[in-house]
């Protein structure tokens, strides 16, 4: 039985059952709308504030998955300057944790635009704004060459998935669908 995702037989072709999936979806969207209807009834400062602690919770959530531990009150205020509330940007900025909130923005705000190869190199770019990881120096903002290993915060390291770039490029140059066709999708 394969070990990780990316050894599926079927990666990234994957399949679900809709019949499955429909009533947890009906019940989520149900959810969603009651959540928005308060989030209207709360006024626009306490909607802004929402707003704000959710982005930040986001990021330094998704952050420490990776093993990452940043710093809350940068993150908070690295979001609120992304978004204009500059009574909430207080504090001295970190390229890295900026970098980390521009890219969660993008992918959360702008969902509905395609996953470009220059939208996800970008976002690489972002993440990495020294040229560096650690103390090892890569190649920012393009395709590897070659096997990766993915550390994890716990300093273990594991293989990570087999290149995938030149597959992008080449479904990319040929649909104009980014990497959601280069993904089967």
């Amino acid at each position: 039985m394969p070990r990780y995702i990316y050894q599926q037989k079927d990666w990234p072709n994957f399949l679900w059952d809709q019949e499955k999936l429909s009533g947890l979806l009906t019940q989520l969207r149900h959810q969603q709308g009651r959540l928005i209807g308060g989030m209207e009834s709360i006024g626009f400062q306490l909607r802004e504030e929402t707003v704000l602690q959710t982005l930040m919770q986001d990021v330094v959530k998704s952050s420490e998955i990776e093993g990452e531990i940043l710093d809350q009150s940068l993150v908070r205020s690295s979001v609120a300057r992304h978004l204009g509330m500059e009574a909430a940007a207080v504090g001295p900025v970190d390229r890295n944790v900026d970098g980390v909130v521009e890219m969660m923005l993008d992918a959360t705000q702008n969902y509905d635009q395609p996953l470009t190869k220059e939208r996800l190199l970008n976002w690489h770019a972002s993440l990495f704004p020294t040229g560096y990881s650690g103390f090892t120096k890569i190649k920012v903002g393009d395709w590897r060459k070659g096997p990766v290993e993915v550390i994890s915060g716990h300093g273990s390291a594991l293989p990570g998935p087999p290149q995938r770039g030149a597959a992008f490029e080449r479904q990319s140059d040929k649909t104009g669908q980014g990497l959601m066709s280069a993904l089967g999708q």
